[in-house]
């Protein structure tokens, strides 16, 4: 038998946007509906696709006091839902454990929310067989550190290997450092186990962490949160396709109401004769291919300038970067699909020549080559990432609450050019 059921997790509906630098009325309006506008998309596909079932891997809502906005644009979704025939599976996390507040409670018998006590297993049945049996736990409170995985069925369910088995759990599995670890498991808690696919929730980037016997899956957020990394680019859900009780394949399908894209330039690839309009101009066309690729939503774009060039020397000008930003806005204002230039960050260099510095027996070129030597040492790297780390006992710790080890070559890039940029402004000064 052949049948199809949707996987979505942390809908985090009316989630309220932070992080983000001031916006127009009407992003800020667009961003208020955002995750709404996402959910009824995953309702709209699980219709267009006509899955059997839908399961929800936690963090329905932003916080245990659930806006009553919130709940009832999720009643609403499951009742269409249900008068399709399509059952709701649901296990809440640590953003909406089930002790939070509920303005909702008599919902569609076709809803299963299932308990924090013990890990339950709901059957499937279609045109009177069996076709998946669906476990799960939710969280009976926010702080759950305990590895649920283990609670679920170590061997084959009772269907006898006839049905599907799906497991349905809000986790961190392995190291996952863009995210707090709730119930942390590994991959092989997941694979010795009698689940044969793995519908997780909680981190927010879609993820096929084993293609098969188990299926071990994270479809992200429904809608991006956020102008940082995890958030940025495509969100959405899973469909799952089954047949003769095995999971056949899994498509990725975007559901987002409104996209955070990110614009990366490094400024030494302009030249010499490069100005600001020179970097206007790239930003326009860049806008363009944008909208192009991500099928008429509405973005919200972040750019970073990196890297050296003569054209630090114009962006360093006093409101260069404001002013540019401020006419980008006013150019497409009134543009459709809707485009708005979140921030525009100018962490560009002026030109320094590293073997100059380098060659010279001075306080500055030990300063070269003491970074160097750190970005080139796993070791120092590591201890770095643990002084820095938010529960460091140092007074760095509160300007890294998002930072990963992976970022620290680039941070230490920056710490390096910056460093060398003033001891030569103040070689110069001092004549």
């Amino acid at each position: 038998m052949r049948f199809c059921f949707i996987h979505a997790a942390d809908l985090h509906l009316d989630t309220p946007f932070s992080g983000l630098a001031q916006v127009s009325e009407e992003a800020a309006s667009l961003l208020r509906d955002a995750s709404l506008r996402a959910f009824a998309s995953v309702v709209d596909l699980a219709l267009e696709r006509r899955a059997s079932f839908v399961v929800l891997a936690g963090d329905l809502y932003d916080g245990e006091e659930r806006g009553v906005r919130a709940q009832l644009a999720f009643l609403r979704g499951v009742e269409r839902l249900a008068r399709h025939g399509i059952r709701t599976f649901v296990v809440h996390g640590n953003h909406d454990p089930l002790g939070g507040w509920s303005a909702v409670r008599h919902w569609p018998p076709e809803m299963t929310i299932f308990g924090s006590e013990e890990v339950c297993g709901a059957p499937v049945e279609w045109d009177g067989q069996v076709i998946a049996t669906v476990f799960g736990l939710s969280y009976g409170r926010r702080e759950v550190h305990e590895n649920l995985a283990l609670r679920f069925p170590r061997t084959v369910a009772a269907s006898g290997g006839q049905a599907l088995n799906i497991g349905l759990l809000h986790c961190s599995v392995g190291d996952q450092s863009e995210h707090s670890s709730y119930s942390p498991c590994s991959l092989a808690d997941l694979v010795d186990s009698g689940i044969d696919y793995w519908a997780l929730g909680h981190i927010h980037r879609a993820q096929v962490l084993r293609a098969g016997e188990p299926w071990v899956v994270y479809p992200g957020d429904t809608q991006g949160r956020s102008a940082k990394a995890a958030e940025m680019g495509a969100k959405g859900v899973m469909v799952v396709e089954v047949e003769d009780s095995r999971v056949r394949g899994v498509e990725f399908v975007p559901t987002d109401a409104v996209r955070f894209v990110a614009l990366d330039l490094d400024v030494s690839t302009f030249g010499e004769g490069a100005e600001v309009g020179t970097l206007r101009s790239w930003l326009i066309a860049r806008a363009a291919v944008l909208r192009e690729e991500n099928q008429g939503r509405a973005l919200l774009a972040r750019v970073d300038l990196r890297g050296r060039g003569a054209l630090h020397h114009d962006l360093a000008a006093p409101c260069a970067v404001d002013d540019l930003l401020r006419g980008l806005r006013d150019e497409f204002e009134g543009e459709r699909p809707f485009f708005w230039w979140e921030s525009l960050r100018d962490r560009s260099r002026p030109e320094v020549d590293l073997e100059v510095v380098r060659a010279r027996d001075d306080f500055s070129s030990g300063v070269l080559v003491l970074a160097e030597k750190m970005a080139g040492d796993p070791e120092v790297r590591g201890k770095l990432a643990r002084d820095l780390s938010p529960a460091a006992p140092v007074g760095l710790a509160r300007f890294a609450d998002s930072l990963s080890e992976a970022e620290l070559p680039g941070l230490l890039e920056e710490a390096r050019s910056l460093a060398l940029e003033l001891l030569e402004e103040e070689a110069e000064a001092c004549g």
